[in-house]
């Protein structure tokens, strides 16, 4: 039985600038041990595949049981996981103290808390670093998300920046290896991408600093392309192209 602070240790120490750990996403117990079968040293959720399993909106605060329940489940796996839990289910920093602390205590080694709202705007800087700072302290590492990119508002660096005092940082959406190297270079903060197919290899990530490369909800998305790819066929149709992501949030429950 491992302690808090041996999970946030080894957790930590696989985030190596210019040897990335790639963390694959999982959405239900069944893909996350599958994943753990595979090898794979630590596993995350994603919110959007925890969202669609349950029927309910992405990034709008809703899944905040369903979200501690997989973790429950997978913490059994004998991985290291970490848990997106959105932008914390709540903009109140005492209760995502408390969230982090029960998911330290299911044995959880790393959360990630987004600055994106659900209306498309992003959460004031300083009260995002509130929210960081209630998240830190409990043996946790504290991933540090801005969707400024992702959103298309706001200034990258002047997030990363602000954000220095979590144990890592995450920019979904970049995808120019001079940029990434660019972020990298403005932060001491281990820095996390998201992988995208067409995207720059996970060895061209690595020379350009990057940490840490998350799958994000590709893998859900794969599934569901797998899935339909296979019933499909039984009609002799071809397969079809891998849905976005906006394409799974339009069938889902709106917010």
């Amino acid at each position: 039985m491992t302690t808090a602070e041996e999970r946030y240790a080894g957790f930590r120490d696989l985030h190596r600038p210019g040897d990335p750990l790639l963390l694959p996403n999982a959405w239900d117990y069944g893909s996350a041990a599958a994943l753990a079968a595979q090898g794979f040293a630590a596993i995350g959720t994603t919110s959007l595949g925890v969202a669609a399993v349950h029927g309910k909106p992405d990034a709008a605060g809703a899944t905040r049981a369903e979200t501690v329940e997989l973790a429950e489940q997978m913490c059994d796996l004998g991985v290291l996981v970490t848990v997106d839990i959105e932008g914390g289910f709540s903009d109140n920093p005492a209760q995502v103290s408390d969230l982090v602390a029960a998911l330290a205590a299911l044995g959880v080694a790393g959360v990630n808390l987004e600055d994106g709202r659900p209306d498309g705007t992003l959460r004031p800087i300083s009260l995002h670093q509130r929210i960081i700072e209630a998240a830190l302290g409990h043996g946790v590492f504290v991933n540090a998300r801005t969707d400024t990119r992702w959103l298309r508002t706001g200034d990258t660096l002047e997030r990363v920046r602000a954000y220095g005092h979590a144990d890592g940082v995450f920019v979904p959406g970049l995808s120019d290896p001079d940029e990434i190297a660019e972020v990298a270079a403005a932060t001491s903060l281990p820095l996390n991408v998201l992988y995208q197919p067409g995207g720059p290899s996970l060895d061209r990530l690595a020379e350009a600093g990057v940490a840490r490369v998350s799958t994000g909800s590709l893998l859900y998305r794969a599934s569901v392309q797998g899935a339909l790819a296979a019933v499909l066929a039984v009609r002799g149709e071809p397969a079809p192209p891998m849905p976005s992501y906006a394409e799974i949030t339009a069938i889902l429950p709106q917010r």
